[in-house]
């Protein structure tokens, strides 16, 4: 499949930051490796303005199961939605995998972005991983910090 990719420009100064515990993200690239469809969940924690903190991670079912985009059932997303507030948490982002292609995001996870405004970490199954946000009608890569 052919796919396009955004143009994404990185500034010398990131703003914001995006702390994930190397087990998590470990998890995340492990399952990306193992599965022939593109996986997904939800980065679980709190956002502190340019600090963005994942506590937990929360894989989900994509119901696609495709191998070039992911959909989340959308009464499992209240369901993480609810269990987060419950302790006092927010879903701060978004994480999926690239099968074969870089971890940038596409212009299906454009529109996605538009409508979750927050973190959205991409891996692929090669073990490369980069974060995002949308900012300023643009994409911003934003650096991603191991715990």
């Amino acid at each position: 499949m052919n796919r396009k990719y955004l143009r994404i420009k990185c500034r010398e100064a990131i703003m914001k930051c995006l702390f994930i515990k190397h087990v998590h993200l470990n998890n995340i690239l492990k399952r990306a490796r193992e599965e022939n469809i593109e996986i997904c969940g939800f980065l679980v924690g709190r956002d502190e303005g340019e600090k963005v903190f994942v506590d937990y991670i929360v894989f989900e079912k994509n119901i696609l199961k495709s191998s070039h985009e992911f959909e989340i059932d959308p009464l499992e997303t209240l369901k993480v939605l609810e269990s987060a507030e419950k302790k006092n948490k927010d879903i701060v982002g978004i994480f999926h995998s690239h099968v074969n292609f870089p971890p940038y995001p596409s212009q299906k996870d454009l529109k996605g972005m538009k409508a979750w405004r927050n973190v959205w970490l991409i891996v692929n199954n090669l073990g490369q991983y980069a974060a995002f946000i949308l900012k300023d009608g643009g994409v911003e890569r934003i650096e991603v910090k191991l715990e």
